[in-house]
């Protein structure tokens, strides 16, 4: 029995003796299957062929956890150290003993918090390894591929997960998109670790939204005007996106709301042509 992973998105799936005939985050029209057809790899085959994590670090307690070489769509992991409890932020698909035997050097995992579908990746495998809770915003319930005990679903616009940390639900990407404010991050200005919820752009002056990046499908203004209003009242001088150099490095919440009004400002100007 083993725990597949699709190669191309990296979502694990529960132990059966095949791998599934379906990937349904894959099949899904924000993602799409490999132009080889849907593939499937387990944890081991990964070590076999040599797959490492790296870590780096972005400011004082703060880390970004990518797999070398590049797996599925790129996933990036974020560990937030906290006085109360370190903080996983999106997650990845490879997972070893020597990535276990580092962060737990440096205080485990409390929690996991992920902002969307896309980086479900090995949550299960990883909250298992570090004791942890794993919370899902329960809009995105229908795209658990690995049910869990360890799952929490959360519902509303906000949850604490300790005093310096809090998940705002935004939506856009996903019905249930969620960003994660960590209020001491940034010499206490404030840092959003956004996913591609928010989308730190190639000229880091602004940012973007979608409703799916490789196919290219925009979200509405009506939705727009939804994120724009949870994104309004949070205080943060840093954005942090999903890669490692997706980095808004000061006045990030200007930023922000300046490419909503840009991106709302393109949809009218395309409906009046």
């Amino acid at each position: 029995m083993s725990k597949w992973i699709c190669v191309t998105c990296g979502t694990q799936y529960p132990e059966r003796d095949t791998p599934p005939e379906h990937c349904s985050i894959c099949e899904d029209e924000r993602q799409y299957i490999g132009l080889g057809g849907q593939r499937w790899t387990t944890l081991e085959e990964m070590k076999a062929t040599g797959y490492r994590n790296a870590f780096y670090e972005h400011e004082p307690h703060l880390w970004g956890l990518e797999t070398v070489s590049e797996f599925a769509i790129g996933q990036h992991a974020k560990l937030i150290r906290t006085p109360h409890g370190n903080i996983l932020w999106d997650c990845i698909s490879y997972i070893d003993d020597v990535t276990v035997d580092l962060i737990r050097g440096i205080g485990g995992i409390q929690a996991i918090a992920i902002s969307h579908p896309h980086f479900y990746s090995s949550m299960v495998e990883w909250a298992e390894r570090f004791d942890a809770r794993i919370y899902l915003h329960a809009r995105d319930r229908r795209w658990v591929m690995y049910p869990s005990d360890r799952i929490e679903f959360w519902d509303g616009t906000q949850v604490e997960l300790n005093p310096e940390v809090t998940l705002v639900h935004v939506g856009g990407h996903f019905a249930g998109s969620t960003v994660l404010l960590w209020k001491s991050g940034a010499n206490g200005k404030g840092v959003l670790l956004t996913g591609d919820t928010v989308s730190v752009s190639a000229d880091r002056r602004w940012v973007s939204f979608m409703y799916s990046f490789p196919n290219r499908i925009p979200l509405s203004a009506v939705i727009m005007k939804g994120v724009r209003s949870r994104l309004e009242p949070l205080s943060f001088d840093r954005l942090y996106g999903t890669q490692a150099d997706s980095v808004v490095e000061y006045d990030a919440k200007g930023v922000v709301i300046r490419s909503v009004e840009r991106y709302l400002d393109a949809l009218r100007r395309t409906e009046e042509r």
